[in-house]
């Protein structure tokens, strides 16, 4: 069984991929959270919850380059859909301090 780190001390690809989808799940959990606060709508932040779980035992020896990207590019789209929602302030701050 392959290592999260190979021997040059790099994470795989799997791993890599892994990481990528469970920040763009992330992000879109602590956005919701920032818009339920106001909308108190806990059954479909409960759905991001679970789907966050259970990426650690997706198999991503079956997942591409394509496939996180287009994972990617839904999650910026709909950052982006969102974006004039928090621009009024009426939901506040996602994050207090820049975090990437």
């Amino acid at each position: 069984m392959l290592s999260a780190k190979d021997s040059y001390g790099k994470m795989n690809t799997t791993e890599q991929y892994r990481i990528r989808v469970q920040h763009c799940v992330g992000t879109i959990i602590d956005v919701h959270s920032a818009i339920s606060e106001t909308l108190n709508d806990e059954a479909f932040l409960m759905q991001f919850e679970d789907l966050e779980e259970e990426i650690s035992s997706l198999d991503m020896d079956l997942v591409s380059e394509l496939d996180i990207l287009m994972v990617e590019q839904a999650t910026n789209t709909l950052l982006a859909e969102l974006k004039g929602l928090f621009e009024t302030g009426s939901f506040g701050m996602v994050y207090r301090q820049t975090v990437n």
